[in-house]
């Protein structure tokens, strides 16, 4: 099997490299092509082992592609942080997982690939050879995998060498569990199994008036005295701040588009597209394969990037076209109707030049200069800039378009007396500068502080004891026989009728999985309740009707539910055993020394994912 698929050279629409890549059985995003490749080298160790920076990279791309397709607006500076440090941690339990699997002697054969070929399609391909009842065509299956080109054929044998191992782990990883017929007829039943009520909510914040609950300063005291921690709060300080940041000027970006337009002259003026986009691209993954970034379908690519692939003729090198990643000089190779294509591209991102790279570093210095002998603001307007008041906390020290301001942070907190500016901080969005206006270290809020807050909580307290007064009264007189929707009219009390709901339902009114909802479930057709409570209300309810859940239909689907069941508690478990890995793990972390280090030589510009 393996020989004839390496033999086979018809060419057929298939996925990019990267597409499997992304079909992960752990969902790691290595660089199984080797394609990808660095200038910076090493960026940390896993017990030893190196983190290479192209596979942060590649991990980072397919990260940065998914948050970016979620979204309409760009990646904020404290998402594209997140990513990051996402990107590593998956990289790291990568790192693990190979350690693991070698420790463990998990091999795989030629014949368990050949096998996996055949009979089970990576899940992107799986929808086009799957039958309408559910089934694989295999003889359309079989019939691609023997028109497949030898590269596409290889990719695919490396996707199944890395994928079939890390199955053979989550097996092991997860043997011992088992998943009963009482808890999956359980889990059907709360998703099944139907009832019909009506309600009264006594809905106590707007029924009573605060002024019929005075509360005492005793209580207030007491109140106080017993619930500390609801009071504590985290240092915060209140800062001037002048933010310097390091996004692209409109200056720059006219730069880089006057760049990818050179760039596309020189194409059309004769030079090689594979050399210039080697020489050129800084989308490092598909640059070393002279920007080809494989087959693709409709849709994969962002927005910009996907339309002009599709909008424009086989062979010709389109204009500079522009996304969030910056400036695309796309060749589109060959096209597939309207479904697929495939292309290379030339990425210029949109970057700082030199000059105004060296103009804000100027700006930054002026700034501390001046600091050191005039208040913020006033140093600011010196040099055209403006200082903003902002406050920031312990636990989340945030300024606006500077992201995370954790050295600044420290300073305020931990140097800093009124009155005083701080030198000028870098991270990877700005540079600033701060003057600490006032801080308050972290503490329980005193008692005058809190009593608005006591007093309400003591409030709501009494409002719902009588509620639930009221709610016992209530179900005493329809116990006695009087019908529900009469003793409410009496009491000037509203009566519900929900739509009909299961247990895992949001009822309007009610909630989700609460005491209500359960109460509504532990009634017979008839029944009344007694007064039910949770956090914000109290309830009386009367089941009108139930349907129970079909058990002749949860036989027929019990064991598909109980293979979703179980893959759920396997990733739960896997995810418990990563944690335990690296909970025992030596990781080294050498971004922020290494990335420094090397972006004062040249820029780091963190490339799109395709």
């Amino acid at each position: 099997m393996m020989r004839q698929m390496r033999e086979a050279t018809k060419p057929i629409m298939f996925l990019a490299a990267v597409a499997f890549v992304a079909l992960m059985v752990f969902e790691w995003g290595m660089d199984i092509t080797g394609r990808s490749s660095g200038s910076y080298g090493e960026i940390g160790r896993v017990n030893g082992d190196p983190v290479m920076y192209e596979d942060y990279m590649s991990t980072f791309r397919n990260l940065l592609e998914q948050v970016q397709r979620s979204q309409e607006e760009p990646v904020t500076s404290l998402q594209n942080q997140q990513i990051e440090d996402q990107a590593f941690d998956e990289v790291v339990n990568q790192i693990l997982i190979r350690q693991e699997l070698e420790r463990r002697g998990i091999t795989v054969s030629d014949r368990e690939i050949a096998e996996a070929a055949q009979f089970n399609p990576p899940s992107d391909l799986l929808p086009q050879f799957t039958r309408e009842d559910g089934s694989l065509d295999r003889q359309s299956y079989q019939s691609f995998l023997a028109q497949l080109p030898q590269d596409k054929l290889l990719i695919l044998e490396a996707y199944y060498r890395d994928v079939i191992p890390r199955g053979k782990l989550l097996k092991q990883v997860s043997s011992g569990l088992y998943i009963p017929d009482a808890y999956l007829w359980q889990d059907w039943k709360d998703r099944n199994e139907v009832v019909e009520v009506r309600y009264v909510p006594f809905d106590p914040s707007v029924r009573y008036d605060d002024a019929d609950f005075p509360v005492s300063d005793a209580e207030v005291q007491r109140y106080y005295d017993d619930h500390q921690d609801e009071f504590e709060f985290p240092a915060n300080a209140t800062v001037k701040v002048v933010v310097l940041s390091k996004t692209p000027t409109p200056e720059d970006t006219v730069a880089s588009y006057d760049r990818a337009v050179a760039i596309r002259q020189e194409i059309l003026g004769g030079a090689d597209f594979a050399e210039v986009a080697a020489r050129e691209s800084s989308d490092q993954g598909s640059a070393q394969a002279g920007g080809e970034l494989g087959t693709f379908p409709k849709g994969r690519m962002v927005a910009p990037f996907d339309s002009a692939v599709f909008a424009t003729r086989v062979g010709t090198v389109t204009t500079p076209v522009k996304s969030a990643f910056g400036y695309h000089v796309i060749e589109v190779s060959e096209r597939w109707g309207a479904d697929s294509a495939s292309a290379r591209h030339i990425l210029v991102p949109i970057e700082r030049t030199d000059d105004s790279e060296i103009a804000l570093l100027t700006l930054a210095d002026s700034l501390e200069d001046l600091g050191q002998s005039y208040p913020l603001e006033e140093a600011a307007g010196r040099l055209g800039l403006e200082a903003a008041t902002v406050d920031v906390s312990g636990n989340f020290a945030f300024v606006t378009g500077a992201g995370q301001i954790s050295e600044g942070a420290d300073w305020a907190f931990e140097e800093a007396s009124p009155g005083d500016v701080s030198p000028v901080f870098e991270n990877a969005q700005a540079f600033y500068a701060l003057e600490l206006v006032s801080s308050r270290v972290a503490g329980v809020l005193p008692l005058e502080e809190a009593r608005p807050a006591v007093e309400a909580t003591l409030i709501f307290d009494k409002k719902m004891a009588r509620a639930l007064e009221e709610g016992s009264e209530v179900v005493a007189k329809v116990r006695q026989g009087e019908a529900l929707p009469n003793v409410a009219a009496d009491m000037r009390l509203e009566i519900r009728s929900p739509a009909p709901f299961t247990r895992s339902d949001f009822v309007p009114g009610l909630g989700r999985q609460n005491a209500a909802i359960g109460a509504a479930f532990g009634l017979t057709p008839g029944q009344v309740s007694d007064v039910v409570s949770t956090p914000a209300n109290a309830f009386v309810i009367e089941l009108l009707s139930r349907e129970p859940a079909d058990s002749l239909a949860w036989m027929e689907q019990k064991e598909q539910q109980r293979s979703i069941a179980m893959n759920v508690l396997q990733q739960q478990r896997l995810q418990d055993w990563i944690m335990a890995l690296r909970a025992a793990a030596k990781i080294v972390d050498r971004r922020d020394q290494v990335l420094v280090e090397s972006n004062e030589d040249a820029p780091v510009q963190l490339p799109p994912i395709f």
